[in-house]
């Protein structure tokens, strides 16, 4: 494993030979292109003429999407409105195994690129859309990682009482596109069987709400609704964020009963041996009281000091990082974890590679980020001479 993280050939890979059509753009899709992409398959990107995706052209908090989610993939742009490029496409779906989309509802079916006259053309097509809403009465909605955020109750138990807040990274879209990818593995694996491909969907808004499934038995079994995270109400005593004396912040959590007996075994606080605190359910309940008493005594302390006691001792902790942080991370940079990208303007950039490890092997970059139709003649032209018409 070098330096620059991991890369694998695509021969030893487990989705090697599997060839994936990508209709995408933003995130939902492009993560779930990615994550097959990752794993061995080739990833076709299709994308309109001209600029292609403007997924590519986001500022703001947009900037990485494209760079983020397409590695290792391959860009054929084709013009839709032309029937001649069309029905190339077509034949590049006739020999595809996997189809994945995000587009608005209807959207490909208006151009003959749905799941039913796609599969009548090719039988064994595994056809992954990706949606906001699974089927419903909010099916035809147009859904945002926000807006199935404030629908499922997420930015509620997110920000502080009564000041909704959306979580820091898209994650229902990254989300809902790694169960598409989940699906698509399944249908591969049932088509053996059947040697039939099929339909499958992966909805944003579903996801959000499998995401606060916990929150939601824990008011069926208690009878109450839970407070926000933010409101300081946990199931451990010591679950939280605490300043060193350097001013450096750190959360620990203590969260079994043999970890509270080697915390204050090593913090040697008398005080934290009131039987107040002598059970699980008691330190939580009694953390008005706790949390003051043991940001008194970590306080005295270096975080340099605090790390190596939370390390010695089996305890949960973590500086508090910004994203940027991460370039810097030793245990990413020492283990593969960051892959080397070139970015459309020549320079390099690191970015998380996907968190699986076969044996000893991650994942790594097979190629660079595309251009806009980098490989539109490559593609096209061996579809137009090897694939006939059906």
């Amino acid at each position: 494993m070098n330096e620059e993280g991991p890369v694998t050939t695509a021969e030893s890979l487990p989705l090697a030979g599997i060839r994936v059509v990508e209709f995408s753009h933003m995130v939902m899709g492009p993560t779930c292109g990615l994550v097959l992409a990752d794993l061995g398959a080739e990833v076709i990107k299709v994308e309109p003429p001209g600029k292609g995706d403007r997924t590519r052209y986001l500022t703001s908090a947009g900037t990485g999407f494209f760079a983020a989610f397409s590695r290792n993939k391959k860009s054929v742009q084709v013009d839709l409105e032309n029937p001649e490029e069309l029905e190339a496409l077509r034949r590049l779906i006739d020999g595809a195994d996997v189809l994945i989309e995000n587009f608005r509802p209807g959207g490909l079916e208006a151009k003959g690129l749905g799941y039913a006259p796609l599969s009548a053309r090719n039988p064994r097509l595994v056809y992954c859309s990706l949606k906001g809403f699974l089927s419903g009465p909010y099916e035809q909605r147009t859904a945002l990682d926000e807006v199935v955020q404030m629908m499922s109750g997420l930015a509620v138990m997110t920000g502080p009482p009564g000041r909704p807040l959306r979580a820091g990274a898209p994650v229902n879209d990254m989300m809902g596109g790694m169960f598409g990818a989940i699906g698509i593995l399944a249908a591969l694996r049932q088509r053996e069987e059947t040697g039939r491909g099929r339909h499958i969907q992966s909805g944003l808004f579903e996801n959000a709400a499998f995401l606060v499934s916990t929150h939601m038995l824990q008011q069926a079994i208690t009878g109450t609704a839970p407070p926000s995270m933010a409101a300081g109400k946990r199931s451990w005593g010591v679950y939280d964020v605490f300043q060193a004396s350097d001013g450096v912040s750190i959360f620990i959590g203590v969260v079994t009963e043999r970890q509270w007996q080697i915390f204050t075994e090593a913090l040697g606080e008398p005080a934290l041996l009131d039987p107040a605190y002598a059970t699980n359910n008691a330190r939580s309940a009694a953390r008005e009281t706790l949390i003051p008493l043991v940001q008194s005594l970590l306080g005295t302390r270096p975080v340099a000091e605090l790390e190596a006691l939370c390390l010695k001792a089996g305890l949960p902790f973590a500086r508090i990082n910004a994203p940027g942080d991460l370039f810097e991370d030793p245990h990413l940079n020492a283990g593969g974890g960051l892959l080397s990208l070139t970015l459309p303007d020549g320079r390099q950039a690191r970015v998380p590679a996907l968190p699986l490890q076969f044996g000893d092997e991650r994942l790594g970059v097979r190629s660079d980020l595309p251009a806009p139709g980098q490989h539109t003649a490559e593609i096209l032209a061996t579809v137009r001479r090897d694939q006939p018409a059906v």
